[in-house]
């Protein structure tokens, strides 16, 4: 069974090292998190207009302070005595780097951040990294510094449909860390011989009536909606947003939906009680370790792709610095080891080819290397402003009730 030919996404897999998902970290981290999460959606930020820049000392401060997500970088495997990407950069640069997972959720880093920021004042890291959405808002706000492209000059390898994306076109405030599909994840033994195509059959088919899960992230659930009827979910009309809106509710109303989930539709897909739901690809890559015959469909319309981003906040005095690690990570043979670890879906092109030698395995999951045909179906949601990102998180907040 497969979803487009370009993308089985049954493929059964291994037990990778990078097994526990970011997202799954995240969406798994219950009430207590949801609550922190929405308390900092109430934080507007004030725009910064005019703010003097900092001069750089990078080249006589080699220090950097890099704020990533947990669980999103390759660490030293017991007992190995090869060196991580992080000490390799060292090595090389003599920069040390103060390396923090303190970005648990984007809006409450956001929270953190931003008294700092809205004031022009320098915050502790020099460089971090968030989803998209959050860099569009970062940028709205005057937060983020533009970043010398002649200083990554790596990024050169950066994929094709990752370099010029709605909410910083020409990319001058932001660099890809890592990458992710949200499509239809599948139990095979719960479908009853259904094969899934489509996100219409996901809100429609009645053989799947109350064995259907949606994601509570709006962008995938709504874009994947919109994709299915028609709609670039990366350029649309609010008119084609409520339509994906209305169709989403009358699936709810008719009790084809099971419920909204983060990541914790794992169980119940792994168990069989859902049969299809909208997931995203580190998850199934995280589940397939211990239920293999789990897979990820592309829906014929399309999937969404979201990436998580390199960003470098005003009045950092280490600019160049981060500019450096960014090209560092940028070289394909720093990407296929770190990405040996992390297991999404690495930005840089050249990695694959490395990977023949470095982890010939792992070329075989689909779901941390898909194939072209694959990404060029992929979209990433449109850049919003704060209105409409308002508009559109209040109308997605009724459907699901929260």
């Amino acid at each position: 069974m497969s979803g487009t030919g370009a993308s089985p996404g049954l493929t059964p897999g291994r037990r990778l090292r990078g097994s526990v998902s970011r997202r799954s970290f995240l969406r798994g981290a219950g009430l207590a998190a949801t609550a922190a999460t929405l308390s900092a959606c109430a934080v507007p930020g004030i725009k910064v207009s005019d703010y003097t820049a900092v001069p750089d000392l990078s080249d006589s401060d080699k220090t950097l302070n890099w704020s990533n997500w947990p669980f999103y970088i390759d660490v030293a495997e017991d007992g190995s005595t090869d060196p991580t990407t992080l000490e390799l950069f060292v090595k090389k640069t003599g920069i040390q780097v103060a390396y923090t997972e303190d970005v648990n959720d984007n809006d409450e880093y956001f929270a953190k951040i931003q008294p700092q920021l809205t004031g022009g004042q320098e915050i502790a890291a020099d460089l971090f990294v968030v989803t998209d959405w959050m860099v569009g808002k970062l940028i709205r706000l005057g937060f983020l510094t533009e970043l010398d492209h002649a200083n990554i000059p790596n990024l050169k390898n950066l994929r094709a449909d990752l370099r010029d994306v709605s909410y910083d076109p020409g990319r001058k405030y932001s660099v890809t860390w890592q990458s992710g599909l949200a499509g239809i994840a599948v139990n095979p033994a719960a479908l009853g011989g259904v094969e899934i195509t489509s996100m219409d059959q996901l809100l429609t088919d009645s053989a799947l009536r109350g064995k259907v899960t949606l994601l509570t992230e709006m962008r995938d659930t709504v874009g994947l909606t919109m994709m299915d009827l028609g709609y670039d979910c990366a350029d649309f009309t609010f008119e084609q947003f409520d339509a994906a809106i209305a169709k989403l509710q009358k699936s709810v109303d008719s009790g084809q939906i099971r419920r909204f989930t983060g990541n914790d539709y794992g169980s119940d897909l792994a168990q069989g009680n859902v049969a299809a739901c909208v997931g995203w690809t580190g998850d199934v890559v995280s589940l397939q370790a211990d239920t293999p015959d789990l897979g990820f469909v592309v829906p014929d319309a399309g999937c969404t792709i979201w990436s998580d981003n390199f960003v470098a906040p005003i009045r950092s005095p280490r600019k160049k610095n981060a500019e450096t690690l960014i090209n560092f990570y940028y070289d394909p043979e720093i990407a296929a080891q770190s990405e040996d670890y992390i297991n999404y879906i690495t930005p840089v092109d050249g990695t694959a080819k490395v990977m023949e030698d470095y982890d010939p395995d792992l070329l075989e999951n689909p779901l941390v290397f898909p194939d072209k045909k694959t990404l060029a179906k992929a979209q990433v949601f449109m850049g919003l402003t704060e209105e409409e990102e308002n508009r559109c998180n209040r109308a997605f907040a009724k459907l699901t009730g929260a």
